[in-house]
């Protein structure tokens, strides 16, 4: 088989294992504060490896949640953003704000990290030790009468 053909057939493959993109909301429990409302999940090995690249910002309320990690680079990123190291009980381990680009981070005691818009950790007064909720966004309901 050549080279397009296999690409091809890859192509079709990885759209057929795409799974939908689920929102996930992030609150620090503890301060009473949303981090962000439309957090995405990078829990395979692409979606990890990807990350935000690619992307010139998050926009507020935007994240990425990367699980398992313990390190990230920002290799050719485009901007600055905050990290919430986590542990696998969603309590934060590390806090590093406005990382810029072409730095690396890590937390060996870490299970994840939260990747978000540079600023929201200073706002929300977010600490070590906090605990964090994860929970699924509700898919929004259409009104199937909307008012005329």
């Amino acid at each position: 088989m050549n080279l397009w053909k296999r690409l091809a057939a890859q192509l079709r493959s990885s759209e057929r294992n795409a799974r939908p993109q689920v929102l996930l909301q992030v609150t620090n429990k503890t301060r009473m504060a949303v981090l962000a409302t439309r957090l995405t999940l990078a829990d395979t090995p692409q979606s990890r490896q990807k990350g935000l690249l690619g992307r010139d910002r998050l926009a507020p309320g935007e994240g990425l949640w990367i699980i398992p990690c313990q390190a990230i680079h920002m290799f050719f990123m485009q901007f600055s953003i905050d990290l919430v190291y986590i542990d696998r009980q969603k309590r934060v381990r590390k806090i590093r704000s406005n990382i810029a680009p072409w730095r690396i981070s890590a937390c060996l005691t870490a299970h994840s990290v939260l990747e978000l818009p540079a600023g929201i950790v200073r706002e929300t007064g977010t600490r070590r030790g906090d605990l964090l909720e994860i929970s699924a966004v509700p898919p929004l309901v259409s009104d199937p009468n909307p008012p005329k």
